[in-house]
């Protein structure tokens, strides 16, 4: 039983984070196109309403694959009752994690709340009142996406947040988070894009989601013999692009990822950030699947790196030349093959397989949680999907 005690330590894994710290200002970029809807929908980070009460549906009735799924979510350590939360004033994280002062606790402590959220609600407790303040770790993409899932889940199911510490939670997501994760990837974007629904800021998502669709064509081949790049990339020659592809040089199939030939972990991380992107959107009301979001999300892991990670396929000769591939994918098929398989029909028998292999899927530890149990056949929706966006590869 998820008892009252975890509860409460799920209101101190958030508070753990509030504080206001002075100095940094809200991000603002004129001319661009507005992408935020007129309402925002909450909960809106990733999962809504709908979907929570169709996957408590499916756990209380003993579903399959959900059950499994719920139960192994409990059953990591990150859930577990006796965990404590790690804050830390001043979070250093250099490159592969040297230094690591507080970069991986403050992810574990972030994931180890949506999971908890989660858990709440399909228990349908309340979350206990007893808060301990400490200081918030600064630390961005990874450890901000499972905080904004988990505080969206927690205000907006009557889980008994107080109202002085939603504002508190606000304050250190602008003046902390924002101005960081506005600027930076995928990942960075995926929060960004949370924490703007959570305040509500139509500017921050109209910013954030402008970086994003610029950025997809420039991850993802689609339709070309040389990528496309970002704007403000600088790579403005075929040289520097194959180098920033990591020495691939030829480009003879839709779906090959800037990270392919660097490693297939990070190259995860890449493509569940599209699809956790595209599934916010569309609970937000725009619907980034039907577009070339979606065509990069079926050609990425779907068409490619699928067949590559459960050995369908051999590695072609003219892929990562005088390499090989080395594969780890990672638990993050589940919310781009629901969307595009589940939800829209599209035959994907190389993900399916390997969606199906990898259940009940888990936590990378980073920003990845318990997607089997979250998106697993989950069409629910109380969302009227009220636009297409749209954007060109070239």
């Amino acid at each position: 039983m998820f008892s009252k005690i975890s509860i409460s330590l799920l209101a101190i894994l958030i508070s753990q984070l509030i504080a206001v710290v002075a100095g940094i200002d809200n991000v603002t970029l004129s001319d661009i196109p507005s992408y935020a809807p007129a309402t925002f929908k909450h909960p809106g980070v990733l999962i809504d309403r709908a979907q929570l009460d169709f996957i408590k549906g499916k756990v209380q009735s003993g579903q399959q694959p959900w059950t499994n799924a719920y139960h192994a979510m409990l059953n990591d350590p990150l859930a577990s009752l006796t965990r404590k939360p790690s804050p830390t004033a001043t979070v250093q994280c250099g490159p592969t994690s040297t230094p690591n002062i507080g970069c991986t606790d403050e992810r574990e402590d972030s994931i180890a709340a949506y999971a908890m959220s989660l858990a709440c609600y399909i228990l349908h407790e309340r979350m206990g009142k007893g808060h301990e303040l400490s200081n918030a770790p600064l630390q961005t993409g990874w450890a901000g996406a499972g905080w904004t899932r988990a505080a969206e889940i927690i205000r907006w199911t009557n889980a008994g947040w107080a109202s002085s510490d939603v504002t508190a939670f606000e304050n250190m997501l602008r003046k902390v988070y924002l101005s960081t994760v506005i600027k930076g990837s995928q990942i960075m974007l995926e929060t960004a894009l949370g924490i703007s629904i959570f305040l509500e800021d139509k500017n921050s998502y109209d910013i954030a989601m402008n970086k994003f669709l610029g950025r997809v064509p420039a991850y993802l081949l689609k339709d070309g013999d040389t990528p496309k790049t970002a704007p403000g990339s600088g790579l403005n020659t075929r040289a520097k692009i194959v180098s920033y592809w990591q020495g691939q040089s030829s480009f003879q199939a839709d779906g090959i990822a800037q990270e392919t030939c660097r490693d297939y972990v990070h190259t995860g991380y890449g493509l569940s950030s599209i699809s956790h992107i595209a599934e916010t959107s569309r609970i937000q009301g725009n619907d980034l699947y039907g577009g070339d979001v979606g065509e990069c999300l079926r050609y990425g892991p779907v068409g490619f790196h699928s067949q590559f990670q459960i050995g369908a396929a051999p590695k072609p000769s003219w892929l990562c030349v005088d390499k090989n591939l080395k594969l780890g994918l990672g638990p993050i098929t589940e919310i781009g093959f629901n969307a595009l398989h589940t939800r829209c029909g599209i035959a994907m028998t190389n993900t399916q397989k390997l969606t199906e292999k990898q259940r009940p899927a888990g936590s990378n530890h980073l920003f990845v949680g318990w997607e089997t149990l979250t998106h697993a056949g989950n069409t629910a929706s109380d969302i009227a999907v009220e636009t297409k966006i749209k954007f060109e590869f070239g």
